[in-house]
């Protein structure tokens, strides 16, 4: 009989969370590698892998009964949208309850994962110096901890405070300053209202194009679930009627000041804030169009307005990055990367993918539907199509991505629930092939398993 496969995990974010769950289940030995020292990732507000973007009013923008795992259920007390620390100890205690922690490693920082051609091995080192060989690699290092700031800058010279969104962690720092908020997606406008508590004066939001403003709730009921109810109709069909409904609850943007969005709903993800608007009609937030210029500590915006402002928060989002893959498997932009179902690499399927998507809902279902299909396979009980139909069904999904959302990371983007609708469906294709010998299934290479 073949070895039993031997899998490394890259992150015990929610995404590695699952995946090493997955696999466990699974057959697969699994050693999981964590920068911090606790599960959770991004959602631990005070772990020692670096900065997590989550601050200290941070809630779910997707509503509990959408974001939970389907194997371990928020509890049912829990409010419709629970705050970030009760997310990090909901991770927490699923690690836990499923017996994953004997299986991470913590205080390791991945520096390379490398492709040994001759044993056809995978070689993984860390920056405190291990080196360990595995039959696949799973990568789960999520994307949004590496801030992306306005290229190319704008022009002029600002001389007051500058941050990104990523490095915000209370109000405290807005007190009695005049603060401009620059994006539109959550966390600008969590931020923009959190600021418009302490801050003086009107708390400026600014925007070269406009987004969709859904509330929490719509006609008494988590706005995301009446989205759900929509998931069996065509996404062009879903639009308009979810459109109608929005409109009919809060109003166009531009109602608010605010610019018109770019793109119809479930093409621009929108942003889920039940606050802002509030406060834009108080005067608490004022709107204002895309920056032209810096002058000093004023700034000049493209409707030529100017207001003197003393402190920006760039909440313009994050790069995908993937520092320990060289450009052979990520092509130089991991934004592009191909990958069959979003977890298979097209040059070597022993390199999977857990969490590289951007869904039109959470998370946590998505990465737990695609660490089940990664554990089948490297289990043995899933056959791959052969490369040409994977390479087809990579560019027949570009195409519709593309046409439903343009140029802004079309090869990331899945829709909620027709992806997560799709793996399972998936699994049972690829156990098919197995049966009918038209796939292979996954075979551990035999190669000395060393430590370093």
């Amino acid at each position: 009989m073949p070895p039993a496969c031997r899998a490394a995990v890259i992150g015990a974010g929610p995404a590695g969370l699952t995946a090493t769950k997955a696999l466990l289940d699974a057959g697969v030995e699994v050693v999981t590698y964590e920068k911090g020292d606790r599960p959770g990732g991004l959602w631990v507000r005070d772990h020692t892998g670096g900065k997590s973007p989550a601050y200290a009013s941070l809630h779910l923008n997707t509503s509990r009964g959408r974001t939970e795992f389907a194997d371990y259920p928020m509890p049912a007390h829990w409010p419709d949208y629970p705050s970030a620390d009760l997310v990090a100890g909901y991770l927490a205690a699923y690690a836990d309850t499923f017996g994953l922690t004997p299986h991470l490693r913590f205080g390791r920082t991945v520096t390379s994962v490398e492709r040994e051609e001759a044993g056809r091995a995978w070689t993984v080192r860390t920056a405190e110096g291990e080196s360990e060989t595995f039959d696949a690699v799973l990568v789960a290092n999520g994307h949004n901890w590496d801030p992306r700031l306005p290229e190319p800058a704008y022009p002029g010279t600002f001389t007051g405070h500058q941050m990104h969104a990523h490095d915000y962690a209370s109000a405290e720092i807005f007190r009695d300053r005049r603060v401009l908020v620059v994006g539109m997606g959550n966390s600008a406008m969590d931020i923009a209202v959190d600021a418009s508590q302490p801050a003086r004066g009107p708390v400026l939001l600014s925007a070269r194009h406009g987004v969709h403003i859904v509330p929490k709730y719509l006609f008494g009921r988590p706005s995301d679930a009446t989205g759900g109810a929509l998931a069996a109709l065509p996404w062009r069909v879903r639009q308009r009627v979810a459109e109608t409904l929005l409109r009919l609850a809060v109003g166009r943007p531009e109602r608010y000041g605010l610019p018109a969005p770019s793109g119809g709903l479930f093409q621009n993800h929108p942003t889920i804030s039940d606050t802002i608007l509030h406060r834009l009609t108080h005067g608490e937030i004022a709107a204002r169009p895309g920056i032209a210029r810096f002058d000093g500590s004023r700034v000049v915006f493209t409707d030529g307005t100017a207001d003197e402002v003393d402190l920006i928060v760039w909440a313009t989002g994050y790069r995908v990055a993937v520092p320990f893959l060289d450009e052979r498997w990520t092509g130089g932009d991991p934004e592009r990367l191909p990958l069959y179902k979003r977890v298979f690499h097209l040059q070597d399927p022993s390199l999977l993918f857990v969490g590289l998507m951007q869904s039109t809902g959470a998370a946590l279902p998505v990465v737990e539907a695609q660490a089940k299909l990664a554990a089948a396979y490297l289990s043995g009980a899933y056959g791959l199509p052969d490369g040409p139909e994977q390479r087809r069904a990579v560019t027949t999904a570009l195409r519709a991505a593309t046409a439903r959302w343009g140029d802004r990371r079309p090869m990331m983007r899945i829709d909620f629930d027709a992806y997560v609708a799709d793996l399972p469906r998936e699994i049972k294709a690829g156990r098919t092939r197995l049966a009918r010998g038209t796939s292979r299934p996954f075979t551990p290479t035999r190669h000395e398993r060393t430590t370093a």
